[in-house]
């Protein structure tokens, strides 16, 4: 048996007032019932537990990697819209970008919100939203249009 704790963490979120109260009334049976009986009623209650949750691990282990889709998805869309996004500024802004040729070979050209940073020959450039890298992208033809009209 091989459980990450993502698996045991979803169990327990999903139970957790079914064992509680399974924990209180196995308490109580070792507290006061005092012979093998005892132990008889600890295993129908943990019995009742197994039956009453209607899961297996396996099944929260399948809802998990379910959850990391949904994730993905979503992440995945969540960057095709910042890229989106980006590629309209650029667009919008490529008449006010300054391009800057750095010591090091490198050139960078910057608008209010935009940063891209290469070097000539590359096809691929690092881009920065507002600040904050978003990621290198391949250039295309609106990058090439923002280089361009940053060197004018």
């Amino acid at each position: 048996m091989d459980y990450n704790w993502d698996t045991w963490s979803l169990f327990l979120k999903e139970n957790w007032i079914m064992l509680l109260v399974a924990l209180v009334i196995l308490f109580i049976v070792v507290r006061i019932v005092k012979t093998v009986v005892k132990w008889a009623i600890v295993a129908v209650i943990v019995l009742v537990i197994i039956v009453y949750s209607g899961y297996n691990l396996q099944d929260l282990k399948a809802g998990m990697e379910g959850l990391k889709e949904v994730g993905s998805q979503f992440s995945d869309s969540l960057t095709d819209s910042v890229k989106q996004e980006a590629l309209n500024l650029m667009k919008k802004e490529a008449d006010e970008a300054v391009y800057t040729s750095n010591p090091d070979g490198s050139y960078s050209v910057k608008t209010k919100n935009i940063e891209l940073s290469g070097k000539p020959g590359e096809n691929e450039v690092a881009v920065s939203l507002r600040g904050i890298p978003i990621g290198k992208w391949k250039i295309d033809d609106t990058i090439k249009e923002l280089i361009a009209s940053s060197k004018q």
